[in-house]
């Protein structure tokens, strides 16, 4: 199936998806081969451990974060990036409260059709 964003994506008036665990996001373009998902935490949200098939490649616009993949963690803040191969486990936790860009390929189906939110998880939890 073809799908497609619109080709300017003004992010102003636009709503913030929560996707729950002092987490929301907002998409910023996409087609079946690349998406942009703009993605702001609050201080203590956590991505939990997860794997997806797809290449991220992430770019902190805000914050400061751990990250772990596959074993190893670092800190990143505002204007680091980071590449994730596909299949690799990670996770994230907001140090503090920020901003990510994701850009995932291929397309995120499951962000698409809702059901890919599963991995943000409470941020009053202990991990």
């Amino acid at each position: 199936m073809k799908r497609q964003s619109d080709k300017y994506i003004i992010t102003k008036g636009m709503d913030w998806e929560e996707l729950g665990g002092g987490v929301s996001r907002k998409f910023l373009g996409f087609d079946n081969q690349i998406m942009m998902v703009q993605v702001k935490f609050e201080k203590g949200a956590l991505g939990a451990p997860h794997h997806h098939f797809h290449t991220q490649a992430t770019y902190c616009a805000e914050g400061k974060f751990e990250f772990e993949i596959d074993g190893e963690k670092q800190i990143v803040s505002a204007g680091d990036g980071v590449y994730i191969q596909p299949n690799l486990l990670h996770s994230a936790k907001c140090l503090e409260p920020g901003i990510l860009i994701d850009v995932f390929s291929p397309v995120r189906e499951d962000f698409l059709d809702g059901s890919g939110v599963a991995y943000f998880s409470d941020k009053n939890k202990e991990s």
